[in-house]
């Protein structure tokens, strides 16, 4: 028989809590961040009355974590921590705020030993924890654009080469989007999510009110997971993986095209589906869907350049190298959404064991696959290595100092 959907909902649930970090992990990357963002607010000159912001942005804020691959096996989580000065600091000039946040990093004989080479954004602390599972917790010197105004945007320090300046984001204005989006389906999952974890991990939590927001999961976050697993899969060694589809991009658009499914599998394949629908740009053609055509996510412009503007700050386009090296982004895209159809779409066709496990393996690994294959009523494969086994929940969105 074909896939159950109930079932095959329930495997891909629990393979995208599996990719997640767990929330010992999760409160460790927090004491982690909280304590070198006290270390940044206690020896950064701001002015009187004036306060050095820290917060996270990225994957760990938004919930959509992952723990990354590099060839072929896990590597360290990636946090990514903003450190905004007050406005009237981009007067100092992008090199030295730059360098203000780097030399208080240095100045702890304990960040120092961990702190990488200069990034062209970031300064880069690595932990090697006593599990085997670190942190690569970027921290990005900005300062504010507007003082006390509601604009959330910052500016961020950019190097190329020897040459530094300022680079305009939002990851305030962004995550705010984002939550928006999600927030219905938020309230529907709280409450049940928060008991399940609470007695899952009643040593961090004593009680419900204890577990924090940022800990439950909608079947957004959980196609956002599937997604970027299945692309650090399917790119992992490959040919076209220079050109891979960056996180901002596929969250982006999974936000974008969500409608309020109700469960991980009906979120991930529709948006499969909707993305799917772009490929006609690809060959010069005007999209069918009218609704999506309207909207305009993706755009190829008659100049040959591509438009997926950032939903907080359309001056920002997070496709603005997909022309370059005769389209090797766009085409590296749209083959990670052939690829997205044929290993979590057309598997649901299939009622061959071997078809539909090689087909999971290629989108999420052999090794998860394998832990929970019972869900999908198969028998794990003998030939599938086992894998080492992880407990995971759930993870985090915003966490502010």
């Amino acid at each position: 028989m074909p896939l159950n959907n109930n079932q095959y909902n329930s495997f891909l649930e629990s393979v995208a809590q599996d990719l997640d970090i767990p929330p010992s992990k999760y409160q460790q990357a927090v004491d982690r961040y909280k304590s070198v963002g006290r270390w940044l607010q206690d020896g950064v000159d701001v002015g009187a009355g004036e306060e050095l912001r820290i917060y996270t942005q990225g994957s760990f804020r938004l919930g959509t974590v992952v723990r990354p691959l590099s060839d072929g096996s896990e590597a360290d989580y990636d946090i990514d921590l903003v450190c905004e000065l007050p406005c009237h600091h981009q007067s100092m000039g992008a090199h030295a705020v730059k360098h203000d946040i780097g030399n208080r990093l240095k100045e702890s004989e304990t960040y120092r030993r961990m702190l990488d080479k200069e990034g062209r954004r970031c300064w880069t602390l690595d932990y090697a924890e006593q599990d085997g599972i670190g942190f690569h917790l970027d921290v990005l010197p900005s300062a504010s654009r507007t003082p006390g105004s509601f604009d959330t945007s910052i500016s961020i320090t950019h190097r190329e080469k020897n040459a530094y300046s300022w680079y305009s984001s939002d990851p305030n204005g962004y995550a705010n989007w984002f939550y928006e989006l999600n927030r219905a389906a938020y309230r529907l999952a709280e409450h049940q999510q928060k008991t399940a974890i609470q007695r899952q991990h009643g040593s961090l939590y004593a009680s419900i009110d204890e577990v924090p927001d940022q800990l439950i999961r909608t079947p957004l976050q959980r196609a956002i997971q599937l997604m970027k697993r299945h692309r650090d899969q399917r790119f992992d060694d490959h040919m076209m993986s220079d050109a891979s589809p960056i996180s901002m991009i596929i969250t982006t658009l999974a936000a974008h095209l969500y409608a309020n499914e109700s469960d991980v599998r009906s979120t991930l394949l529709n948006i499969i589906t909707r993305m799917q629908a772009h490929n006609s740009l690809l060959r010069n053609e005007a999209l069918k869907d009218s609704f999506l055509a309207e909207r305009a996510l993706i755009q190829k412009r008659d100049d040959g350049t591509w438009y997926i503007g950032n939903p907080v700050n359309p001056d920002e386009n997070f496709a603005d190298r997909w022309h370059e090296d005769n389209h090797a982004r766009a085409r590296a895209f749209f083959q990670w959404v052939e690829w997205l159809k044929e290993d979590f779409i057309n598997v649901e066709g299939s009622s061959e064991s071997a078809v539909v496990q090689k087909a999971l393996s290629q989108a999420v690994g052999a090794a998860l696959v394998s832990r929970h294959a019972l869900l999908l009523g198969m028998e794990n494969d003998a030939n599938t290595p086992p894998a080492r086994k992880v407990n995971i929940t759930s993870a985090p969105q915003p966490w502010r100092i």
